[in-house]
């Protein structure tokens, strides 16, 4: 199969959509399918051979966060010349209404089309507003994925219809087998708490974790809290308390592989997210390497930790509360073998989001759309036997 993929965010700066588009392409490769991935990119940079650079990006605020997107008539001609050469049998569009390259190509596009909804936020304003001027090309979907049923909720209350929920993947084994850094590794008295996300968006939720981190040290004085992403880390340490950050360290974007071995390294990863999270991919890269996950209680991460059972796979506290925060924290550091449960829990529940079943469920859907060809089939649903109860359009 021909297949195209479009990002709308830029391939520069790495992101949760960006990662799912590379390593679907990456999965659908490998399966013996051709893939053509088109992205904003600056010039010069490194990007994969399937990756086509449609050209810069600018900065603009999007979705609660400032993203990095490209729109006007020359990305569109590009558009269309990619798409007249890939002579796809499918093109699957992310984020379809976001201002960037998915609405040129949903605008462009003439054979069937799938498209995956990232965003959680069923108050957008933008996107009741573009609803009007967008319908005539929402029409053109024919299979309709959301990551998580928070997604689908985004799509059912500002389009209409519904969508089949495919959560984000996850190479749950290249975490899996990640082993432990001495350098990063803690040790009796001295546990390992980690954070990872943009460290200057707030929404990430780390200035409610630094908050919470004098009452950890008071109660666990040894603790050490490693920082991951990227970001200005100096604007940050300059707002902590001296002790929050003679007890912190900054490791700044790490490659995929040094950040596998920092989860697999951890005695806690804490996720102090605030909101605006649809899924919660890196709870389920921190189960994967064997991390015991305490996170807000935000509906999205709650579902992927699935806490409506009694062995969930996590723990929470209740979100923007760093007092909330440090007593689930300070109450698990003092639990050895409540980390060791929610360790094993973890790595259970991180395998139902492997790629090698959630790009079976994508590829489902591209079957599909294909074999109806422009028939108004629109596709909400996978197929009989292949539903792993996460909830929605099911």
């Amino acid at each position: 199969m021909r297949i195209g993929l479009v990002s709308p965010y830029s391939f520069d700066v790495p992101g949760g959509v960006q990662f799912h588009i590379r390593d679907l392409a990456e999965y659908l490769l490998r399966a013996g399918h051709h893939v053509s991935v088109l992205a904003p990119a600056d010039e010069g940079t490194r990007l994969p051979d399937y990756v086509v650079p449609a050209g810069r990006a600018v900065p603009i605020r999007y979705n609660g966060s400032t993203a990095r997107l490209l729109f006007g008539p020359v990305a569109a001609a590009r558009v269309a010349r990619w798409l007249e050469e890939g002579d796809f049998d499918v093109v699957h569009i992310h984020e379809p209404l976001a201002p960037s390259l998915s609405v040129l190509a949903l605008w462009a596009v003439t054979v069937p089309v799938v498209a995956t909804f990232h965003t959680s936020n069923v108050r957008s304003r933008a996107m009741q507003a573009a609803y009007p001027l967008l319908r005539p090309s929402i029409e053109k979907i024919h299979g309709r994925i959301a990551v998580s049923e928070d997604a689908r909720r985004t799509v059912t209350t500002h389009i209409g219809g519904d969508a089949v929920v495919i959560p984000n993947g996850v190479d749950t084994a290249a975490f899996a087998r990640a082993e432990r850094t001495v350098r990063w590794t803690g040790a009796p008295g001295r546990p390992t708490l980690v954070f990872l996300g943009r460290i200057d968006e707030p929404r990430k939720g780390l200035p409610v974790l630094a908050e919470a981190m004098p009452r950890i040290l008071d109660e666990v004085p040894g603790a050490r809290l490693l920082v991951v992403g990227p970001g200005a880390a100096e604007a940050v340490r300059a707002r902590l308390p001296e002790r929050v950050v003679a007890a912190s360290e900054f490791l700044g974007a790490l490659s995929d592989e040094d950040k596998a071995r920092v989860l697999a390294s951890a005695d806690l990863y804490i996720a102090p997210h605030t909101g605006g999270e649809s899924f919660g991919i890196v709870l389920v890269e921190a189960m994967a390497a064997g991390a015991p996950v305490l996170a807000s209680d935000l509906a999205a991460f709650q579902r992927v930790l699935d806490t409506g059972r009694a062995g969930m796979a996590g723990a929470i506290f209740a979100a923007d509360r760093p007092d909330d925060l440090a007593a689930r924290a300070v109450e698990l550091l003092g639990d050895p073998a409540r980390l060791r449960a929610l360790s094993d829990l973890g790595r259970e529940r991180a395998r139902v989001f492997d790629w090698g079943i959630v790009a079976e469920e994508i590829l489902a859907v591209y079957e599909t759309v294909v074999d109806a060809g422009h028939r108004p089939h629109e596709v909400t649903r996978l197929r009989p036997g292949r539903s792993r109860g996460l909830g929605g359009g099911r």
